[in-house]
């Protein structure tokens, strides 16, 4: 009975195994996995792989960057569940191609010569004849009629008579074991290139990614992988003048850096650009220094030219900003007291501000490009007037795109720009984007002053009328006036007296004057509000059927009290009044607009680029792949297997020739199969069938043996 029991389960088992290894091998299985491989590279496509964790975070939001970060699809190819199916994958399809490979050479080589008399009449594509020059005779020519159509061709005696057996495009087979071959050959050698050799040396060597900040060569050995690593993809970045001998591998929690055999210097970065801003072409000219032999050699490094040298491969993947050194004046954005100040600045770099701003606050460069392409398409007058506009369309007047697209794109070049951020002590940022020229938008030449509150937001431009020095300066001016108690006094007075002068009466210029006041403080606002806002919440407290009437008399003392202001202000400090004309009107138009939204710029400072030094830098991938090799055979056998499979057709025939009688004619039975029924074998099979018969006539059916 033990015995009994013990066979049972050794049956069970072995049931359990050959049914698992039916389901590993089986077709549904494979193509299962290959969905799931191509759902996860569409995502591998779409997601860039292997960015800094606060990008994806400002582009998903914290519970999503959470939801997508416990999946890993910010490394995907190197997550475990990518390595397991690809693992699967393999283990799959070698089982395939072990069960079914060795069957089908066997059937490759086979001529089907058991087949019997009778099972030929069961085919659908069957022919029979009689002749009577013998069975020598027809077989000869049957023969002559099948080897002249490429057929391969074997003759057997079989039960008293002769069958003939032939086959063409036996190849078809190994279409079906390239093609499977390949997808196991790709899947190794993807496996070769993926991150596995790094795990292994996290693992076995204790190799960690380095977090922090500093100098390249200052990083422990623990974090830096020798020259013996097999695998890798990682980045360098090289200054014009500068050097490097290493790669930076990005990891979920920091870097790795690579140690590379020879040290790459650029001598000169070359870019070229299109009328569209884009790229045309950059390249890296640079010198190669061998560290094992001292050799050096020149190279140039362009898009799709990389440089191979001792198994590894530097491609021309981007450029950045090298240091570029930078000169900028820096004029307040608060405060009764109108000053510039020098600052310098690098970037890459950061820089203290002066504490005079009512804060300590840094200068954290972040970029800057010297060539600025933007559509410069006039898109008519988008001065805000307060009234019947909301608060969202005035600011959109002003903050909003840098240049405003039409109907027709007007491409310029607008001249160099500066990107930074303000930090101050408690570590609050935000981002500013200014342009060192003034640029011609809806007539009239403005700075553009971008701000941002973080990295997923776009930039919000403030427009600061450039004066007729090209400068900020009056603007500048003006600020600092509009904040000052005593010049908004004096400026109310004389607006009062000249509107008031002809009239005589003390009393309604006094009111006016009060008026002119109370409406430049109501601009001038306070922490809380000031410009265009602070006046739409006062003409909110006003009953709305007088509101319109009233806003339009509130923007007349406005508009002639900033006029004062402006006057007050210059001769303040040393300078003439300005002529009342078109042109001093749109200027104190547009800056009054700009003073408005300066409130939401919300920057204690402006930083006016004045002076620059570029200097550029190449970004270059360098790459070692000995999987890629692979990979390419791999695709040259899946070529090969498709081909085979969709453009070479197997077919079978046989004919079985045996006397007829004692007056020397012989009967032949034709058959053919093919795997694939088309209307090209039915063509085929009406040929053979007509070249075989030729003049003979068709023989009644004539029973075996």
């Amino acid at each position: 009975m033990e015995t009994t029991t013990t066979g049972i389960e050794l049956q069970t088992e072995r049931r359990w195994l050959r049914d698992f290894v039916e389901l590993l091998s089986s077709m549904r299985f494979a193509i299962s996995l290959l969905t799931l491989i191509a759902i996860a590279s569409i995502i591998g496509t779409v997601l860039k792989q292997n960015e800094p964790m606060t990008n994806y975070v400002n582009q998903f939001g914290p519970f999503w960057f959470e939801v997508f970060g416990k999946l890993g699809v910010y490394a995907l190819y190197s997550t475990w569940w990518f390595l397991l199916i690809m693992g699967f994958l393999v283990a799959s399809t070698s089982l395939c191609i072990l069960r079914n490979a060795p069957r089908m050479l066997s059937d490759m080589r086979s001529w089907r010569e058991n087949v019997r008399e009778q099972s030929l009449r069961n085919f659908h594509h069957r022919a029979e004849w009689s002749e009577s020059n013998g069975e020598q005779a027809l077989l000869q020519r049957a023969l002559a009629v099948v080897t002249s159509r490429g057929y391969k061709v074997k003759v057997v005696a079989k039960d008293g008579a002769s069958l003939l057996t032939a086959k063409r495009g036996a190849a078809n087979k190994w279409g079906y074991i390239f093609a499977h071959s390949a997808i196991v050959i790709i899947c190794i050698g993807g496996l070769m290139d993926s991150d596995l050799p790094i795990r292994f040396q996290q693992l076995a060597f204790g190799k960690t990614p380095f977090a922090g900040s500093g100098i390249i060569a200052d990083i422990p050995a623990k974090h830096r992988l020798g020259l013996g690593n097999p695998s890798f993809r990682g980045n360098t970045l090289i200054p014009e003048g500068g050097r490097s001998n290493t790669a930076i591998l990005p990891q979920a929690s920091g870097v790795l850096i690579q140690e590379l055999p020879f040290t790459i210097e650029l001598k000169k970065f070359i870019v070229d650009f299109y009328t569209t801003g884009m790229p045309k072409l950059f390249a890296s000219e640079v010198i190669v220094t061998d560290h094992e032999t001292g050799k050096q050699f020149p190279a140039t490094i362009k898009v799709n030219e990389p440089l191979i040298y001792k198994g590894m491969a530097v491609y021309q993947s981007s450029f950045e900003d090298g240091g570029t050194k930078l000169k900028l004046t820096g004029y307040p954005m608060s405060g009764a007291r109108s000053y510039a100040f020098k600052t310098t600045g690098e970037v890459g770099a950061n820089t203290p501000l002066s504490s005079d701003l009512g804060n300590e606050y840094t200068v954290e460069w972040s970029g800057f490009r010297a060539f600025n392409v933007e559509n410069m398409t006039d898109s008519g007058d988008v001065r805000a007037v307060m009234r019947n506009k909301s608060l969202a369309e005035s600011l959109d007047a002003r903050l909003g795109s840098a240049a405003k697209a039409g109907g027709n794109k007007d491409l310029k070049n607008v001249g160099p720009s500066v990107q930074y951020k303000l930090r101050d002590k408690t570590g609050q940022a935000r981002e500013f984007h200014n342009y060192m020229q003034p640029v011609l938008v809806d007539g009239a030449y403005v700075f553009l002053a971008g701000m941002r509150e973080s990295p997923a937001e776009p930039f919000k431009y403030l427009r600061i009328p450039a004066d007729e020095n090209d400068s900020v300066e009056e603007w500048m001016r003006l600020r600092a006036a509009v904040q000052n108690p005593a010049l908004r006094e004096q400026s109310a007075r004389r607006y009062a007296n000249k509107a008031m002068s002809a009239t005589g009466d003390a009393a309604m210029q006094d009111r006016l004057r009060q008026s002119a006041l109370r409406g430049l403080e109501i601009f001038a606002g306070d922490d809380q509000q000031s410009g265009f806002l602070a006046v739409s919440r006062f003409l909110e407290k006003i009953p709305a059927a007088e509101q319109e009437k009233a806003a339009d008399i509130f923007m007349k003392i406005l508009n002639g009290s900033m006029w004062e202001l402006w006057q007050v202000a210059r001769e303040a400090d040393g300078l003439k009044a300005v002529a009342p004309d078109q042109k001093n009107g749109q200027f104190l138009q547009i800056a009054t607009g700009a003073l408005a939204d300066s409130f939401f710029y919300r920057a204690p400072v402006f930083l006016q680029l004045n002076e620059f030094d570029e200097v550029k830098a190449s970004v270059l991938q360098v790459t070692r792949s000995p999987g890629k090799n692979v990979v390419y055979v791999g695709c040259l056998l899946l070529v090969l297997g498709v081909f085979a499979m969709l453009y070479i057709r197997e077919r079978r025939l046989w004919i079985w020739v045996r006397s007829a009688g004692h007056d020397g004619g012989a009967h032949a039975l034709m058959a053919m199969s093919t795997q694939r029924k088309t209307l090209d074998f039915e063509s085929e099979f009406e040929s053979m069938k007509r070249d075989l018969t030729g003049a003979a006539s068709p023989a009644s059916p004539l029973p075996p043996g």
